[in-house]
């Protein structure tokens, strides 16, 4: 079964309850999608929402008497808001039909890396000769492990600064990638800087109360991370079938908005707007195509 379908509320399943569950997907799909795949077979998604925008979605392929062989499936959950305005950049994965999209994040630093959720678009899109250049993509996550923090009690003039800092460091990362010797230097310097303050404080204060946000690569998948993020805006939700309750968390994460839904029985402490959700995740992202826009 799949690690992260825990965070769309089929914790308890079992593996005969989830053959259920595929197969009315198979049979009974709310959205379904057919295109040719990368070796131009018929390649199809079909999927079924079992809540708030999450759900599972099955991908496979129509052999010649027009039966569904399924290839994978996967647990879902589909943001509302454009997260990025990037260009992103398509990849397939080795062992299956399944595609990562990348993009260089300058508010976070580091290279995102996403797992595709409208692969289907994706190859319609390039079978169609469109270029298939892609700018923007709305992203979400889901966690099965996780905790509730306290803010960093920060004073207005302070926040103020802080974010006029973060912005000048995102346009100097920018810069850098260019090869704009001066930006590399300015944040290397920066860097240094940093480390010094930080191992001055460390030594009588915890580190969550000097790290107010994070975003880094976590583990050996190329796709999950571990975020610190405060909670703009948080609801929860039941899964229609298992009857378990699910959270949705919008993050302020280093300048980035981003989605996250984790089962409560997975989530430690009670979330609310203004408190922080640290937690490891695994990105998903449904990206634009200029029909789209």
């Amino acid at each position: 079964m799949h690690k992260f379908l825990k965070a769309i509320g089929f914790s308890d399943f079992r593996k005969k309850d989830l053959e259920i569950v595929i197969n009315d997907i198979i049979e009974r799909p709310e959205i379904m999608k057919v295109t040719k795949d990368s070796e131009g077979n018929e390649f199809a998604e079909l999927s079924k929402c079992f809540g708030t925008n999450i759900g599972i979605m099955v991908r496979g392929n129509y052999d010649e008497s027009d039966s569904f062989m399924m290839e994978y499936y996967y647990p879902y959950y589909i943001s509302e808001y454009d997260t990025t305005n990037e260009l992103i950049e398509v990849q397939k994965h080795s062992e299956k039909e399944s595609y990562a999209g990348v993009c260089d994040e300058s508010n976070v630093g580091v290279t995102l890396i996403f797992y595709l959720q409208n692969v289907a678009d994706y190859l319609s899109e390039k079978r169609l000769g469109n270029g298939v250049e892609i700018v923007g993509a709305k992203l979400a996550a889901l966690s099965v492990e996780g905790m509730i923090i306290l803010p960093v009690n920060e004073q207005e003039e302070k926040e103020k600064i802080s974010n006029y800092k973060y912005k000048e460091r995102s346009q100097l990362i920018a810069q850098a990638r260019e090869g704009n010797e001066d930006a590399i230097e300015s944040l290397t310097i920066e860097d240094m800087d940093t480390y010094s303050m930080i191992s001055r404080r460390i030594m009588r204060e915890d580190i969550l109360s000097i790290v107010n946000s994070c975003f880094m690569p976590y583990g050996i998948e190329s796709d999950q991370y571990s975020i610190l993020g405060e909670i703009t805006d948080v609801h929860s939700d039941k899964n229609r079938i298992s009857g378990e309750e699910v959270f949705f968390m919008t993050l302020e994460c280093n300048e980035l908005t981003l989605e996250v839904c984790i089962n409560k029985e997975d989530l430690y402490g009670e979330p609310a707007v203004g408190r922080r959700f640290k937690g490891v995740v695994w990105l998903q992202g449904h990206v634009n195509f200029p029909t789209e826009i």
